[in-house]
């Protein structure tokens, strides 16, 4: 079969086309930019084109597979509804793939990353050879987002944006939490938790839910969802090589998987003792020469930047931690604007290098940095700096507000993630 991928740089389609042409389909695809990402796929013999007019899609493509980033009226969607050719989002493809498979699917607010990574590791390490798509690159995977395995089990990220979960049929789901997200497509708190009680009654009768009893919001969707469930808080907080609770509160899930897999405690313990982290979350870049440790990562929600900074504070203490956080679209900042204004309160310096303007289609409004800026220091002893631009935010930084022996988090789902790498080179 011939697949053609647009938006292949993605962290989910390019697993996905990784994955197809190592069963031997020809895939080729497109995306805007070159990257880390695009050279690896491209390393593994898949052609990737950097312009997206429409030109490339061969006429004998069996299949055009689009990003939920690529619109309807994008050159290459037009051009593949003219030839003819079958399209599917990147979720109704990877359903598609996964139907005859144990799928196993992470679910969440946040986590969802680390937990399948965490879930990769347990399996391999215990002999059940698993395929796996996640949507980070994990030391598990040979610092790749995916792996062929020769079994029957799928281990899957599921991402609720767009419901677009809803077109996996999972056999097991493990649920981290659901604090709510992506508001500019949900109309409500109630809303989002609805997509997971639909999601989950996509188990066949017999399917399992696992997560935390202790998370009211999560009791309440698996009672709606009714499906069997176990309860990952009657598993203890395993110790792992990557800081924080929230951390150990995943791996409380992956025992309890690992227990319904028939995978002896012991070791899914010690597997996960081992688990170092993943790509873009708290992963540590390195030390400067002045001894500044710098941190990447991928949290964009008030409860994964709070809980991250906690995590770094018991990881490194007596240490200023300075965070430069570039808030994800101006619709999800408005609408979590107060949870925001209190997520850093524990951090010494917050900066804020500008607003990633990810789906310019989809924003209900604009934040003012300055006011933002000036909110986030109320009722609270951070430093807040509007850094006004990457490269504005790097000079600063620089020159007057890192300190030898700090932590630089630099935190967000945007293109800061540069800034870790840059402040790497002295």
């Amino acid at each position: 079969m011939k697949i053609y991928c647009s938006g292949i740089g993605g962290i989910g389609l390019s697993a996905y086309a990784a994955y197809r042409a190592s069963q031997g389909h020809s895939v080729l695809g497109s995306d805007r930019t070159e990257s880390e990402i695009v050279r690896d796929l491209t390393g593994q013999g898949i052609e990737v084109f950097l312009t997206q007019d429409g030109s490339h899609i061969p006429e004998d493509c069996d299949l055009f597979v689009y990003s939920e980033a690529v619109p309807g009226t994008s050159p290459e969607r037009e051009r593949a509804l003219a030839l003819g050719i079958p399209q599917q989002s990147y979720f109704q493809a990877l359903g598609e793939l996964t139907n005859d498979f144990q799928t196993i699917a992470v679910c969440g607010t946040h986590g969802k990353s680390s937990t399948t990574a965490m879930a990769a590791r347990v399996l391999i390490d215990a002999g059940l050879d698993p395929s796996v798509i996640v949507g980070t690159k994990a030391r598990e995977l040979g610092g790749r987002n995916w792996r062929k395995g020769g079994s029957h089990l799928f281990v899957v990220e599921a991402c609720e944006y767009r419901r677009s979960f809803h077109f996996l049929s999972p056999a097991i789901v493990l649920l981290t939490n659901a604090d709510g997200d992506h508001f500019d497509y949900y109309r409500s708190q109630q809303d989002y938790e609805q997509a997971f009680v639909d999601f989950l009654k996509r188990l066949p009768p017999d399917g399992l839910v696992i997560t935390h009893e202790k998370d009211p919001v999560c009791v309440s969707i698996v009672e709606r969802g009714g499906r069997t469930v176990i309860d990952a808080d009657t598993f203890p907080l395993p110790t792992l090589a990557t800081p924080g609770t929230h951390m150990q509160q995943n791996g409380q899930l992956v025992q309890a998987l690992a227990k319904e897999l028939q995978i002896a405690p012991e070791k899914a313990i010690a597997s996960l003792a081992d688990y170092a982290g993943c790509w873009r979350r708290m992963e540590v870049k390195g030390e400067t020469a002045q001894g500044i440790t710098v941190i990447d990562d991928y949290g964009h929600h008030p409860t994964e930047i709070r809980a991250t900074v906690q995590a770094l504070l018991g990881a490194y203490p007596g240490r200023r931690i300075v965070v430069v956080f570039q808030p994800h679209t101006h619709d999800r900042t408005r609408k979590l604007y107060e949870a925001f204004t209190q997520a850093f309160a524990e951090a010494a310096i917050v900066m804020i290098p500008n607003i990633y303007d990810a789906r310019p289609d989809c924003e209900s409004g604009t934040v003012d940095v300055d006011l933002f800026v000036r909110d986030l220091q109320k009722g609270s002893a951070v430093q807040a700096i509007n850094g006004k631009s990457l490269d504005e935010t790097e000079r600063l930084l620089r020159g007057k507000i890192l300190k030898p022996h700090d932590v630089l988090l630099v935190l967000g789902a945007g293109n800061v993630t540069e800034l870790a790498g840059r402040m790497m080179k002295d």
